[in-house]
C-alpha cells in the first residue's frame, strides 16, 4: 500500500498566531527584527528605555499590518526587576512564543579608563538582563507547554576581541555560553536557545560613538562582501529563520552575519599581485 506524500509547506516562515517580546526595539537591528517578525505574522511587543515616538512609529506599523502591538517601557539595566517585568509582559500578552535579547549598550573605551561601575552597567544589560528574562520567560513557556524560541542578538565581538572593548568583548562572549547553556536546560521542554552574531552594521550606535569616518574606511576595506558594512534589515531574516517551523531542530548555535569580516584570520589581499 502506498501513501500520498504530504504536501510541501510552502509557508515555513509564517509566524502566524506566534507572539514575540523584542528588546530594544525602537532602532537599529532591534527595530528591524521586529518590523520582520510582524511582516512574517506575529504579534510583537518592543521594549525601550523610555517608549516615545519611535516606539508610537513601530505600533502604528505593526497594527497597520493587522498585528497586536505593545510597547513596554523598562530599563534593563535594573535586573531586579526582571521577574516583574517579566510577569507584566506574559499578563498583557497573554503568553510568548519567542523571545528575542536584542537591547545591548557598547562602549570604546581603553582598558585602564574602564571603571568599575562601567563594567558592572555593560554586565547588567548584556548578560544579567538577557540571562534572567530568559529564565523568566523560559520558566513560563514551560509552564504553559510553550515550545518557545530564546533567540539573542550577540556579536562577533563575543568570537574575535575588539581594542578598546574589553567589557563589551566579554560581555558578548558570556551570551554564547548563556545560550548554549539554556538551550541544553530546555530542550527538553521543546525550547530552543541560539544568538545572532552581527558584525559591523550601520546603526545609530555608530553615531552615538563617534566613530571616526577614517576608521569607516578602513574597516570596510577589511569586509570581503562587498567592502560595506551590514544593515539592520540584513541581520533581521536569521531571526525570523529561527524563529520559524524552519529553525525546529536548530539549538544552542549562533549565526554570524559579518559579510565575512572574521573569516579571515589576516587581511592580505591587497598584497597579492
Amino acid at each position: 500500500m502506498t501513501h500520498a506524500s504530504s504536501p510541501p509547506n510552502l509557508n515555513r516562515f509564517d509566524l502566524t498566531g506566534k507572539t514575540a517580546l523584542v528588546t530594544g526595539g525602537t532602532r537599529g537591528i532591534g527595530r528591524a527584527i521586529a518590523v520582520a517578525l510582524a511582516e512574517h505574522g506575529a504579534d510583537v511587543a518592543i521594549t525601550s528605555r523610555r517608549g516615545g515616538s519611535a516606539a508610537e512609529d513601530f505600533l502604528a506599523h505593526a497594527r497597520s499590518l493587522g498585528r497586536r502591538a505593545w510597547s513596554f517601557a523598562q530599563d534593563l539595566v535594573e535586573v531586579e526587576a526582571v521577574p516583574e517585568f517579566a510577569q507584566r509582559v506574559w499578563d498583557e500578552m497573554g503568553h510568548v512564543d519567542v523571545l528575542v535579547n536584542n537591547a545591548g549598550i557598547a562602549f570604546f573605551e581603553k582598558f585602564d579608563a574602564i571603571t568599575l561601575e562601567r563594567w558592572r552597567q555593560v554586565m547588567a544589560v548584556n548578560v544579567e538582563a538577557v540571562f534572567f528574562l530568559s529564565q523568566q520567560i523560559a520558566i513560563r513557556m514551560i509552564a504553559q507547554g510553550v515550545r518557545g524560541r530564546i533567540i539573542t542578538v550577540s556579536s562577533t565581538n563575543a568570537l574575535v576581541a575588539e581594542a578598546g572593548q574589553a567589557h563589551y568583548n566579554a560581555s558578548k562572549g558570556a551570551i554564547e555560553l548563556i545560550t548554549q547553556s539554556l538551550a541544553i536546560d530546555l530542550g527538553r521542554h521543546g525550547i530552543t536557545v541560539n544568538s545572532i552574531n552581527p558584525g559591523l552594521i550601520d546603526t545609530e550606535i555608530v553615531l552615538d560613538m563617534n566613530i571616526p569616518p577614517e576608521f569607516r574606511a578602513h574597516s570596510e576595506a577589511q569586509i570581503p562582501l562587498e567592502h560595506r558594512w551590514g544593515t539592520p534589515e540584513e541581520c533581521a531574516p536569521a531571526v525570523v529563520f529561527l524563529a520559524s517551523a524552519a529553525g525546529a531542530y536548530i539549538t544552542g548555535q549562533h549565526i554570524v552575519i559579518d559579510g565575512g569580516l572574521i573569516a579571515q584570520q589576516f587581511p592580505r589581499d591587497s598584497f597579492l599581485s
